[in-house]
């Protein structure tokens, strides 16, 4: 295994995730190319600024849930194929309800070089610890519209306070935010910055590689 390159909850006891684009529960409708199970892959230096978040949410009362971590370049070609395709529905409504596919790219919602690809950029949100139950956000994961992007209007004061709280923990933790989307950050100090990987994510971790 690539030494800088580990599972995310070997390294973060107790966190959690459910990697979105290892289902079929995402924008594309289905498992994306290069992600071969649910598992959270990410840098040495991610884990550790994530263990300091998590330990600042707990303080709080809530506990992080991952969707997205290290992610291939060719997952990132796969959403790229996936926008020229034509129009199903299946996904628009939940997605990107105002937009076409093909303006994903055009208004920064996905990058054909994406942060993901270098391994220290997180999509997460937060969860209460007594109940479980995700802190409402007003808006969920990859939701491609003006609503999900911080200091959005339209969204109730509780929810707008979850993603200030989210924020305030990350920042916190050394992490910088990505204005149009309140659940993407990514390490200030990225180990990684001009370096975009290719390997899949399996559940071997031997076989992770750069």
């Amino acid at each position: 295994m690539n030494g800088d390159f580990v599972f995310v909850d070997e390294l973060v006891p107790g966190i959690r995730w459910d990697a979105k684009y290892a289902t079929w529960d995402n924008f594309t409708g289905r498992p994306v190319d290069g992600y071969l199970v649910n598992r959270m892959v990410g840098t040495r230096a991610l884990c550790a600024a994530l263990a300091r978040a998590q330990e600042k949410a707990v303080s709080l009362g809530f506990g992080l849930l991952l969707w997205d971590g290290y992610r291939p370049q060719h997952s990132v070609d796969h959403f790229l194929q996936w926008s020229r395709q034509p129009e199903d529905g299946r996904t628009k409504q939940r997605h990107y309800p105002n937009i076409d596919r093909s303006d994903m790219f055009e208004q920064g919602y996905v990058a054909a070089r994406s942060g993901h690809s270098r391994g220290s950029t997180v999509d997460l949100t937060l969860y209460h610890l007594d109940s479980g139950e995700l802190a409402a956000m007003g808006g969920g994961h990859d939701l491609m519209d003006p609503i999900s992007h911080h200091g959005a209007e339209g969204i109730t004061p509780i929810e707008s306070g979850n993603r200030e709280r989210l924020c305030s923990i990350m920042r916190t933790a050394g992490f910088a935010r990505y204005d149009a989307e309140w659940w993407h950050y990514t390490l200030k100090n990225e180990p990684h910055p001009d370096t975009y990987f290719d390997f899949p994510i399996t559940a071997a971790a031997d076989r992770l590689a750069a």
